[in-house]
C-alpha cells in the first residue's frame, strides 16, 4: 500500500491482464478519482493495455505475459517495454503509481525497471493484484506490493498467484545451497478478502458486496491506498506472515534441477 496524500501528486497507471475489456477499470478510475478528489486533489489516472485486449489474439498475449515473467534479462518483455513508451511519453520526470492486475502487473514491474533504470522517473511504486509471481530485484523490493484474493476463511481465491515464482538460489550461515521460494519476493505481500477470485477485485455491485466490510472495489482501493479497515488486508503485521503465504501456498515452487554452482 501506499500513502493516499502520495498518490495524489503521483501519476496513476492501470495495468490491464490478457483478455481485458477496454471498460475494465472504469468502475476502478472513477471511484479513485473520487477518493482523492474529496482532499481537493485532481489525480491523473490512466488505464493500459500492454498486451492488447479482448479482440486479440490471446496465444500471443500469453506468451507476452511469460516473456514478461522471465528472470533473463534477454527475454522479450513486450509488454512491459508497451507500457514503459506510453508512460515514457506522458509521465517523465514524474513520479508514477503502477497498479496492474493479473499479467499487467507483470507488466508494470518490468516497465518500472525500464523506466529506473533508463532515468526517467524519480520514483515509483508497483502494486500487483492477482499477478503472476516474478521475480524481483532487491534494490527495488521495497517499491513493490503483491495482493491475492482470499474468502472470509483466508483460503486463497486466486489460482493465478500461484504461477512464476519468487525462489533463488541461497547459501545457508553454514554455506549449505538451499532453495529459498521467497528470495525475490516483493517487500509487501498481502491478501485482500473477495467475494469470487481472480476476475473480481474491481467489482463494486452485488453479489460482489460484504455486508461487514463493502464491495471488492472499495476493499481493493483500501489496500492500494493505505486505507485499510479492520481485517480487510493481511500483511506483515499479521501474526501470519510473509513467510507463511510462501511456504503455505507456494509449496510446489521447488528447487529446479540445476544445481548452482559453488562461489570460488
Amino acid at each position: 500500500m501506499i500513502d493516499k496524500t502520495v498518490v495524489a501528486e503521483w501519476d496513476i497507471y492501470l495495468l490491464a491482464g490478457i483478455g481485458s475489456t477496454r471498460s475494465f477499470f472504469h468502475d476502478c478510475k472513477h471511484e479513485l478519482r473520487n477518493r482523492l478528489a474529496t482532499d481537493g486533489l485532481e489525480p491523473c489516472i490512466r488505464d493500459l493495455f500492454p498486451y492488447g485486449d479482448q479482440t486479440q489474439s490471446m496465444v500471443r498475449q500469453i506468451m507476452e505475459v511469460h516473456g514478461d515473467m522471465s528472470r533473463f534479462r534477454s527475454a522479450a518483455r513486450n509488454g512491459g517495454k508497451s507500457a514503459a513508451q506510453q508512460i515514457r511519453e506522458r509521465s517523465a520526470g514524474r513520479p508514477v503509481l503502477l497498479v496492474g492486475h493479473s499479467g499487467g502487473g507483470v507488466a508494470a514491474y518490468q516497465a518500472a525497471c525500464i523506466l529506473h533504470d533508463d532515468g526517467v522517473i524519480p520514483d515509483f511504486h508497483v502494486i500487483q493484484l492477482g499477478s503472476p509471481k516474478v521475480p524481483i530485484r532487491n534494490d527495488l523490493r521495497n517499491r513493490v506490493s503483491f495482493y491475492t484474493a482470499v474468502d472470509k476463511a483466508r483460503n486463497y481465491r486466486d489460482p493465478i498467484t500461484r504461477l512464476g515464482s519468487w525462489g533463488g538460489w541461497s547459501r545457508s550461515k553454514l554455506g549449505v545451497w538451499y532453495w529459498d521460494r521467497a528470495k525475490y519476493q516483493p517487500g509487501e505481500v498481502g491478501t485482500i478478502p473477495l467475494i469470487g477470485g481472480h476476475p473480481h477485485y474491481f467489482r463494486h455491485r452485488a453479489p460482489f458486496v460484504h455486508d461487514e466490510f463493502g464491495s471488492n472495489l472499495s476493499l481493493t482501493l483500501n489496500a492500494i491506498l493505505g486505507e485499510a479497515a479492520m481485517g480487510s488486508v493481511m500483511t506483515e503485521q499479521d501474526n501470519y506472515t510473509r513467510d507463511n503465504y510462501v511456504q503455505d501456498n507456494y509449496a510446489q515452487d521447488s528447487a529446479p534441477s540445476i544445481q548452482p554452482i559453488p562461489e570460488g
